[in-house]
């Protein structure tokens, strides 16, 4: 697992596209990953917080999630317990309107394979958002439908939306995520980590 972080950490696939990009900036690719782990949260990509600070979800999205898992900072980022492996590993920049970029699919077919390799210990897997929700489940449908569908993966995997702000409205329009979807995400992360 060493030796795969240090290549990950190292890459620079990107750099060209970042370049290019409204951000102009340089890849740093955010690795927080065990191979001990037993919780995979796989999510977008950082942001541009999260590139400046080198730690996962150092933003308010993070501050969402860890509320959603009913997990404190300390054990969200103790890698023997949590592995934060997003779809792509650094930071994609922002469009010219500013908008986000989605996650440069080439990161995910170099890397993603053999870190999902590296992890055996997993007993729950968090996707949070579309392009993970895509990967592992290989589903169609859109955030929506799959959060919807939360029992058809649970308790071993589990569909979240992203914790972002912009998705406050999508959490008010769907009551039954607080209402049925955090209550059994919560037990079974606790259950996982005793």
């Amino acid at each position: 697992m060493d030796a795969l972080i240090s290549d990950i950490s190292s890459c620079r696939l990107c750099a060209d596209r970042f370049a290019a990009t409204a951000t102009a900036h340089t890849p740093r690719p955010v690795t927080w990953v065990s191979a001990s782990a037993r919780v995979l949260i796989a999510g977008q990509a950082p942001g541009a917080r999260v590139h400046a600070s080198g730690k996962p979800f150092t933003d308010p999205s993070g501050d969402r999630l860890r509320d959603w898992l009913g997990l404190d900072e300390a054990t969200f980022y103790d890698t023997n317990r949590i592995a934060l492996v997003p779809m792509a590993f650094c930071f994609p920049g922002y469009d010219a309107k500013g908008s986000d970029l989605p996650p440069p699919p080439i990161c995910a077919r170099t890397w993603r394979a053999r870190v999902m390799a590296s992890l055996n210990g997993i007993r729950l897997t968090i996707l949070v958002g579309g392009y993970a929700q895509k990967w592992h489940l290989g589903v169609k449908s859109g955030v929506t439908d799959t959060v919807a569908a939360w029992r058809a993966h649970a308790p071993a995997t589990f569909a979240l939306p992203h914790p972002s702000w912009r998705n406050t409205a999508w959490i008010n329009r769907n009551p039954w995520f607080s209402a049925e979807v955090l209550p059994a995400l919560k037990a079974r992360v606790t259950e996982v980590l005793a």
